[in-house]
């Protein structure tokens, strides 16, 4: 699984904290709900995955480097699932 940081302006010590401490908290969030939808197919291994994570407007996507055919079973979960909590709030 891999994130790509969408980050307006300069990378500094303060953002690069928030970006670490979010991969902490989306990490186990996204695995768990990757794993209930495609354990089968993947058997775990979802280092094809890709992420795109917006800081500013405080939203997370599927990234188009992931298999289309993954993003078409995960995407209509997705936001409810991921973009639907609280993960940004101590940012």
């Amino acid at each position: 699984m891999n994130f790509n940081w969408v980050i307006s302006g300069d990378t500094n010590p303060t953002i690069k904290k928030v970006c670490i401490d979010l991969e902490y908290r989306l990490r186990p969030r996204i695995t768990k709900f990757l794993l209930s939808r495609l354990d089968s197919e993947c058997f775990g291994d979802f280092s094809s995955f890709h992420f795109d994570v917006d800081i500013k407007n405080q939203w997370v996507w599927i990234s188009e480097k992931t298999p289309q055919g993954y993003i078409d079973k995960i995407k209509t979960d997705f936001d409810n699932e991921i973009n639907g909590s609280a993960l940004f709030s101590v940012a």
